[in-house]
């Protein structure tokens, strides 16, 4: 064995021949240890890089290249018109004009669904929806369009909803709401009440109009109201043009109220009961359905399934220390 000696203030200094072997073994060993070091984090950052690169493929992979390689066979396409109809949203015109294009492009499209589940929102996004409808299925008069509610189809909803060829609605489904509404509020009590005074400067007498902390002087009550009624009306020949001698009832079809699904029916707001499946085979007659709608980006999916994580949490967490039925 080696032997070596040290003093309290000195590295120590082998005594015996072959220290120089005992060196080399060490700085061999050091950089053997150096190099499973540099391996992984070789491995650690070709990892990292496979990531990127499938979070990038992610981003850019095609909405429809899965249908693109299917079997070729007939089938119903089905287009989503979900949530609060305005820009930026999933029932923009943009993602369902996107995707009804898409839809009638498809040679094996026999029949397009447009599944409907919307309160509403912007007239000229619906009005895009329904002028868009209509001109595609003047081009394509051999592709049918059929809308099928399914718990809501109100105000902007049906707007798009009567482009269709004709509309199939659950017996539970909320139809209807024909009309226009402008929303505010008045604080201008309240800022009496609490002694504030508002300093607003405008140039153009009404540009105001509507601000919540002033009041609403009648001209301008007058004023907005004549431009709800003009959108009313255009709302409302846009029902008559859809549905023709179908629509059964009076004035009161245009009040805002709705309907549940039945009595749509026999208002002649809707044609008949029937889901998506049900149109598909008995009315289309192509059983198999495939998707079109416009699908989020992996980054939106990726949020919204971290934000269903963190509600989730957040309620199992708020809830533990509520009563709860057993």
């Amino acid at each position: 064995m080696m032997k070596f000696w040290k003093r309290d203030d000195q590295e120590p200094h082998f005594e015996e021949e072959g220290w120089e072997q005992t060196l080399i073994d060490r700085i061999v060993t050091a950089n053997l240890q150096e190099q499973r070091r540099t391996r992984r984090w070789g491995v650690f950052f070709k990892l990292l890089t496979f990531l990127y690169l499938f979070l990038l493929l992610g981003l850019l992979w095609p909405d429809d290249l899965f249908e693109s390689v299917r079997l070729d066979e007939d089938h119903t396409a089905v287009v989503d018109l979900k949530g609060l109809i305005a820009p930026g949203t999933q029932a923009s015109a943009e993602n369902v004009l996107g995707a009804l294009r898409k839809a009638y492009e498809d040679k094996h499209t026999k029949g397009i669904v447009l599944r409907i589940n919307s309160p509403g929102g912007s007239p000229v996004q619906a009005g895009i929806i329904n002028d868009e409808i209509r001109r595609l299925r003047q081009q394509h008069q051999d592709i049918p369009v059929y809308a099928v509610v399914l718990d809501l189809c109100a105000s902007g909803g049906y707007y798009a909803a009567v482009a269709a060829d004709k509309i199939y609605v659950d017996k539970a489904s909320l139809v209807g709401s024909i009309g226009v509404r402008i929303d505010s509020f008045g604080f201008e009590q309240a800022m009496r009440d609490l002694g504030i005074e508002r300093r607003l400067l405008t140039a153009g007498d009404q540009k105001g109009i509507l601000d919540p902390f002033s009041p609403l002087p009648e001209d301008q009550r007058v004023y907005l109201q004549s431009l709800l009624e003009r959108l009313h009306g255009q709302f409302i020949q846009v029902v008559r043009d859809g549905r023709g001698d179908r629509l059964q009832g009076g004035d009161e079809l245009f009040s805002g109220l709705f309907w549940s699904g039945e009595d749509s029916i026999q208002l002649g707001l809707a044609d008949a009961l029937g889901s998506v499946d049900f149109v598909a085979r008995e009315v289309i007659g192509a059983d198999k359905i495939l998707e079109f709608t416009a699908k989020k980006d992996l980054l939106e999916r990726l949020a919204d399934r971290l934000g269903a994580a963190l509600a989730e949490t957040f309620l199992e967490r708020a809830g533990s220390g509520l009563p709860q039925a057993r």
